[in-house]
């Protein structure tokens, strides 16, 4: 025979169960939208799947290639600028570094320059 109490036992147990897995449900979600969130600044962009190699002119004339760090050096120097001229493997023609987001990155990445006080 079964009374209210048992039913209302079980009634709260089903309750119980089903506010559980709807917690975890949120918490898995919640888990994934975090994993996969994107944080500007925080990825390498050396580890992009870019061109590996460019060629760039310079005193008028094409130089390379040249390697992304050593691209690098060449825009910390000052010797490529946004308005410079690259190449790289896989593109049509040349064209100006502002125009080229793979070389502009390195652009907006180097350091100004410095210019000693005094």
């Amino acid at each position: 025979m079964m009374n209210d109490d048992n039913f209302l036992s079980i009634d709260r147990l089903v309750e119980f169960g089903l506010g559980v897995s709807v917690a975890q449900q949120m918490v898995n979600s919640m888990n994934h939208m975090i994993q996969n969130t994107i944080m500007p600044g925080l990825q390498t962009p050396f580890l992009s799947n870019g061109p590996t190699s460019f060629h760039v002119i310079l005193d008028g004339k094409p130089a390379g290639p040249f390697s992304e760090s050593e691209l690098s050096r060449l825009i910390t120097e000052g010797k490529v600028r946004k308005e410079s001229h690259v190449w790289y493997p896989g593109m049509a023609q040349w064209d100006l570094v502002e125009r080229v987001p793979a070389v502009l990155r390195l652009v907006a990445l180097a350091p100004p320059p410095f210019h000693p006080e005094g």
